[in-house]
């Protein structure tokens, strides 16, 4: 990799500047050498279709009106759409990246859940997973949720990608936990077909609120 940092963070400006682009994002991960945080930071908050600037966190995290990280945004969608209501739940979410779980467990706090966080620190995942009225699971490691680890008639919610030879699965053990969830979202063609439509959606809101006037 030989772009700079500074290169990088011209072009940005130059983007923030031109009224005919409402939407930027960063395609993560980047490469070390490259400050993640000062990049993502320089995105006009209100071209940030991915949701993932400061500005935008801060206003989320106390429920204003601003863009949001897409998958977490299309997860509440989906569990609107199938009429799977979140107040008062025990929610438990798997892995806390600044994409996924953690803006997501915000979101089911503005929503009325309860929230716990597990992440690899966590000790006694599956007592924890068990308890879950819905469990999301957004970690990248194969059949890290096992059939055991997830409770009768639970909501399962699985956001892991991962390679098993040439198909694509989850962080789920899906086909021996589809006949004990009452609900789960397959890998592919579940979630991640949410993310896309939810980035659409973002660039839209963007458009609208830079041109609201």
């Amino acid at each position: 990799i030989t772009v700079k940092e500074e290169e990088i963070l011209e072009k940005i400006d130059e983007l923030n500047k031109n009224d005919l682009i409402d939407g930027i994002l960063v395609q993560l991960p980047i490469p070390k050498n490259l400050n993640k945080s000062i990049i993502q930071n320089r995105i006009d908050s209100k071209k940030d279709v991915d949701g993932l600037t400061d500005i935008n966190a801060g206003l989320r995290i106390n429920n204003e009106d601003c863009l949001i990280p897409c998958t977490p945004l299309g997860i509440m969608e989906l569990l609107k759409f199938y009429n799977i209501d979140v107040l008062g739940k025990h929610v438990v979410i798997v892995g806390r990246s600044k994409l996924v779980g953690t803006p997501l467990m915000s979101l089911m706090l503005n929503n009325d859940a309860t929230v716990t966080m597990c992440h690899s620190k966590t000790k006694d995942l599956k007592n924890i997973t068990k308890e879950a009225d819905i469990l999301v699971v957004a970690v990248g490691k194969k059949n890290l949720i096992t059939s055991d680890m997830v409770k009768d008639a639970a909501v399962v919610i699985d956001v892991g990608i991962n390679k098993d030879g040439n198909n694509i699965v989850g962080d789920t053990d899906f086909n021996n936990i589809k006949d004990i969830a009452s609900a789960i979202t397959p890998v592919p063609y579940g979630v991640g077909q949410m993310t896309q439509y939810e980035l659409f959606n973002n660039l839209y809101k963007a458009y609208l609120m830079r041109n609201s006037k």
